[in-house]
């Protein structure tokens, strides 16, 4: 009994599910979870996506909380609780459909939203979609912000210009990619010789 609460203590301790202690700074961050950056490096050899574009996203939509929820919905002059305000979840708050797209086009049947290689690799996905698209590039983390806030027809439409405070953020993104891209350059040589050894070792 002893030996099974200690195992589940370790494997619980060792998932990465705790959001990481130092959000600003993306060398911290994967010096404490390590195996973000194997995630992270999956995702970028797959899709191209530089990483500090959805990393900058991820903070932003969920502050790299493995069961971010959007809040709840009130009815009644709000008095009676009535669901969320939407079906969003998880590390890079996709909505269920939106998720399901991502599966049905990746063929990964068991990805889950609250784990990080899968919502990383998610984005990257979305990220690569809103490149295909609506030709924004992959490195330009304003743009795709937006068509990842306003879906890739909204982005065509242009809605985000009627809503100030998204822009607003959508800036906010992009300043933090900028900051992630040179911390990540400042320590990249690093954790990829964390991640050669893990090869051998």
């Amino acid at each position: 009994m002893f030996f099974s609460l200690f195992a589940l203590a370790f494997i619980l301790g060792g998932c990465s599910v705790s959001p990481p202690k130092q959000p600003d700074d993306l060398c911290a961050i994967f010096f404490e979870k390590d195996d973000w950056y194997d995630a992270a490096v999956d995702m970028n050899e797959e899709y191209g996506v530089p990483i500090h574009v959805p990393m900058a996203m991820m903070y932003q939509e969920s502050s790299f909380k493995a069961q971010a929820q959007p809040p709840k919905d009130y009815i009644l002059f709000g008095l009676i609780p009535w669901g969320r305000v939407s079906s969003a979840y998880g590390y890079s708050q996709a909505k269920t459909m939106t998720w399901e797209d991502y599966i049905n086009a990746t063929g990964n049947s068991g990805a889950d939203r609250d784990d990080f290689a899968d919502a990383i690799d998610f984005m990257g996905w979305f990220i690569t979609q809103s490149h295909r698209i609506n030709g924004v590039s992959k490195w330009d983390a304003y743009a795709q912000y937006l068509n990842y806030h306003e879906g890739w027809g909204g982005y065509k439409r242009q809605t985000y210009n009627k809503k100030r405070w998204l822009v607003g953020v959508a800036n906010k993104v992009k300043a933090r990619s900028l900051k992630y891209a040179g911390q990540l350059k400042q320590c990249e040589d690093e954790l990829n010789r964390g991640w050669f050894m893990k090869l051998f070792f």
